[in-house]
């Protein structure tokens, strides 16, 4: 029943062993470019532009996209490895992107 390990201490609170840290499923594609999606499922008809693709190992997603919202004026957020950017001007997300160092592709219609 007890496999000896701390769960809680009166100091620390609970403990969470360092094995447990949740990693993120990142989609990332072959060819090294990251994708930028339009996407309204859920929104009730608002679009949004997800980027996907970015390693999360090698860039900062949350500066990237605090960058990303500040230059193109809108709102936004990060969700699973996702930036999520308002309003459907992937162009100007296209080359605000390219402009940083990224191969992007403009994915769906």
């Amino acid at each position: 029943m007890s496999d000896g390990r701390l769960v809680y201490s009166t100091e620390l609170g609970r403990i969470k062993p360092e094995d447990e840290q949740p990693q993120q499923e990142v989609k990332l594609f072959k060819d090294g470019h990251i994708r930028i999606e339009r996407q309204t499922k859920g929104r009730k008809g608002k679009g949004v532009m997800l980027v996907v693709g970015i390693d999360p190992a090698e860039h900062d997603l949350k500066k990237l996209a605090k960058q990303l919202k500040s230059k193109m004026g809108q709102g936004g957020a990060v969700k699973e490895g996702v930036i999520e950017i308002q309003g459907d001007d992937r162009e100007k997300l296209k080359g605000l992107l390219v402009s940083q160092g990224f191969k992007v592709k403009i994915a769906g219609g």
